[in-house]
């Protein structure tokens, strides 16, 4: 049987690489993009693209690259992303664009691109990686939240246009993930504690199951969304993944 093909956004990160070493794992051949070197454990079927997508002109020069190593795509994951935690009203145009353009319009691009090969493929998926913070957010991090919460609605409409190709879209929302995003966010001083490993532990006490998630827990739960053997009947929904943080009341 011949391989699938994934493209893997973000590749470099706690997520993204999981994601890379998940879905190589299962048969399929990686595409991953990120603006920093990946390292010498990129998948040797793969191919890895040194690229920043918050620019819209990489996103075609991304697509002319990955057109030269495959025909098909079986499977795009929107996972690259970045952060700014800080008071909205001290945050910059700047610094809300620059979410905007890494979280949002990027997926809004490379969907596009990715189209022609998806529907070659005769079917694929789209799994677009939003956040909890889409449906319940916290202060000083609206501009992600914003951006995360435009990508749930994005999914949807995708789902509506793409069916008719046989392509689904479905999006994932991670709750508290040990990467180096959640890490660098600890210091918004929202989980108290004088260092970062107490950090974490305050947050993982806020879960209903007690603990902070694994970046391979994720990839887990991308690679069914993407699988058409696993999750056929599903497009346009949002999966959350999240230790069970969303289901407890806040007044609790």
């Amino acid at each position: 049987m011949e391989s699938k093909t994934v493209l893997i956004t973000g590749a470099g990160g706690g997520i993204g690489r999981a994601s890379v070493h998940h879905f190589s794992n299962k048969g399929w051949r990686v595409i991953g993009v990120d603006r920093s070197d990946f390292g010498d454990d990129f998948p040797k079927n793969g191919h890895f693209i040194k690229s920043d997508i918050s620019h819209a002109d990489s996103a075609e020069q991304i697509f002319q690259q990955a057109r030269s190593f495959t025909s098909t795509l079986d499977a795009l994951v929107n996972n690259a992303a970045v952060q700014v935690a800080k008071p909205l009203v001290e945050t910059t145009v700047e610094e809300w664009d620059a979410v905007m353009a890494s979280n949002l319009r990027s997926v809004f691009l490379f969907v596009k691109l990715a189209h022609p090969l998806m529907k070659a493929a005769g079917g694929a998926a789209i799994v677009n990686v939003s956040s909890v913070h889409a449906i319940q957010t916290s202060a000083n991090i609206a501009a992600y939240a914003a951006s995360k919460g435009g990508l749930l609605a994005l999914t949807r409409a995708m789902a509506i246009e793409f069916a008719v190709d046989n392509i689904r879209a479905n999006a994932i929302l991670p709750g508290a993930v040990d990467t180096p995003m959640l890490r660098a966010g600890l210091s918004r001083g929202h989980l108290g504690g004088s260092d970062v490993q107490e950090r974490l532990d305050n947050l993982a006490k806020r879960t209903v199951n007690g603990k902070v998630g694994k970046p391979e827990e994720i990839a887990s739960a991308i690679y069914f969304l993407a699988d058409n053997e696993q999750s056929s009947f599903m497009t346009g929904q949002a999966l959350v993944v999240d230790g069970g943080a969303t289901a407890r009341l806040s007044t609790e």
